[in-house]
This record gives structure tokens, C-alpha cells and sequence, in this order.
């Protein structure tokens, strides 16, 4: 899997908290709001979360040489006890193979 680049996520880290701080400054801005949350929208993509907020901490572990890898998406962790799907085997002549057989 290919990280990003440590320079560009900390430029975009710093972007979106440069955002963030004039944003808060003037709350009814709506063109700052607007530019903050695209910010945080390339924070996201850059760092595969879906909330900036979250993007923004995997960031900063990042930075700190706290993580190896950016998880993908698709890694979803799966509920403890939950079995994979099954598969439907069948023999040679297309029929299903009887059940316990291996």
C-alpha cells in the first residue's frame, strides 16, 4: 500500500487547522466555513477516513511515526464470533458436496 507523502499531509494538516481557527473566529462566515470543510474534505481523502476529525488524528499519529499504515476502507475490523460466508462447493459433476464431507 503506498502512504502518502509525510511533507503534504503536514501542509494539509496545517491548512485545516489554520482553517479551523478562522472559522471558529467567525462562526457566521459562511465562506470560511465552506473553505474549512474543503480542507478537511482533502484531509480525508489524503488519509482515507471518512470524518475530517478523524483524518485529522491519523494525521498527527502519522506525523509522529505512531502508525505503519494508512488503513484502506475496506478494512472494516469484523464482529468478534462472526464466521465468513460460506461457500457453496459442489463435486466434479456439478452436484452440491453432502454436508461434513470435505
Amino acid at each position: 500500500m503506498l502512504l502518502p507523502a509525510k511533507a503534504e499531509v503536514d501542509r494539509q494538516l496545517r491548512r485545516y487547522r489554520d482553517r479551523e481557527r478562522t472559522m471558529l473566529a467567525s462562526p457566521a462566515d459562511l465562506s470560511a466555513r465552506a473553505v474549512f470543510e474543503d480542507s478537511g474534505y482533502t484531509l480525508c481523502v489524503l488519509m482515507g477516513k471518512r470524518c475530517a476529525r478523524e483524518a485529522a488524528d491519523a494525521a498527527e499519529r502519522y506525523l509522529a511515526g505512531l502508525v505503519t499504515h494508512v488503513p484502506e476502507r475496506d478494512e472494516r475490523p469484523r464482529a468478534a464470533g462472526r464466521k465468513a460466508s460460506v461457500v457453496d462447493r459442489r463435486t466434479p459433476a456439478g452436484s452440491p458436496v453432502p454436508s461434513g464431507a470435505a
